[in-house]
């Protein structure tokens, strides 16, 4: 099958207004370019008309395809079909809600490829959005700075991202981990991230469908990929060694509680008995901590020897090979 120029992925939930106006203002920047392409709308469980107006702009323009989930299974998920789905060189991602303008779109397109990057995020350094948004965001992206080693991007969560399709294709989206495209790629090896300052407009329909409770799960997310990129095929190196800190210090306090009893008996000094001193109780407590955590880390190690990606190796280049 002929590859596009452009991919346009677009989750949506309960979009049908604002729909229409944006699949017509992307053909109108795509006719104007030049460019082949696809936009692919993938309804994450739409409860308003959003499915019919998306099957009314497929017949107005063949270019314009949807993809429909049973029930709302989250950006992520939305996001992750349809980079499966995209048969473009270069993939697009933005928010249907128009905050994004399709006008960026060639200008960002342009960037990449005569740049020789890999993803490009947009950055919406003016923002139409109430203080109750805007303070958690920057905090939000401070930390996610500070902890991916990303430092180059101030707006992880933009919507509005460009991508080689190679990037898209290599890593995997789930849970809430869209946030954090940028670090799964960067992580992944595709160091050539850019950021880019993009307009972001004032919502003209509908409201937001995401609340505060998002920056707490995204803190969360952001430790699980951290540990998953670090850890997850050798879970032992992480569990073992906190296991192998908690039994030692455990060991240690011990033998000097020990040592403690027999020097007094030896000294004739007052004593107590090991098992009514506080001390005892702690090194128990960190000696059966360790063993649980290096259990923890054995079981972790088969199920990671047992997984289907263990040998999943991302390659770049071959040569001499048929």
């Amino acid at each position: 099958m002929q590859k596009l120029d452009i991919s346009i992925v677009i989750p949506l939930l309960n979009e049908e207004e604002s729909l229409p106006e944006l699949c017509e203002w992307i053909a109108r920047v795509m006719d104007k370019e030049g460019f082949s392409y696809e936009v692919l709308l993938i309804d994450d469980g739409s409860t308003d008309g959003s499915w019919s107006v998306i099957e009314a702009q497929n017949q107005a323009n063949p270019c314009v395809k949807g993809i429909r989930f049973q029930r709302n299974y989250g950006k992520s998920a939305a996001l992750n079909v349809g980079f499966e789905a995209a048969l473009g060189k270069t993939i697009f991602t933005m928010d249907a809600d128009l905050q994004d303008s399709p006008d960026e779109l060639p200008v960002l397109y342009r960037r990449l490829h005569e740049e020789g990057l890999d993803l490009i995020s947009g950055w919406k350094k003016k923002r139409y959005d109430p203080l109750s948004k805007t303070i958690p965001t920057k905090l939000f992206n401070w930390a996610t700075r500070k902890v991916s080693g990303v430092n180059n991007l101030h707006d992880f969560n933009c919507g509005l991202k460009v991508y080689r399709a190679e990037v898209v294709k290599s890593i995997e989206v789930y849970g809430e981990m869209h946030r954090y495209i940028p670090v799964i790629a960067n992580w992944a090896g595709f160091k050539k991230i850019e950021e880019q300052v993009v307009e972001h407009r004032a919502r003209k329909y509908g409201h937001t469908k995401f609340g505060l409770e998002r920056f707490v799960n995204g803190f969360l997310d952001l430790l699980s990929i951290y540990f998953v990129s670090r850890f997850g095929k050798k879970p032992m190196h992480f569990f073992g060694l906190l296991g192998s800190l908690s039994f030692f210090s455990g060991g240690v306090i011990t033998v000097v509680v020990i040592f403690d009893k027999l020097f007094k008996i030896a000294n004739e000094l007052p004593h107590r008995d090991i098992t009514s001193q506080p001390l005892f109780f702690l090194a128990l407590v960190l000696v059966i901590v360790g063993v649980q955590l290096f259990v923890t880390g054995f079981l972790a190690e088969l199920v990671s020897r047992s997984s289907a990606d263990r040998n999943r190796y991302l390659i770049k280049q071959r040569t001499g090979l048929e």
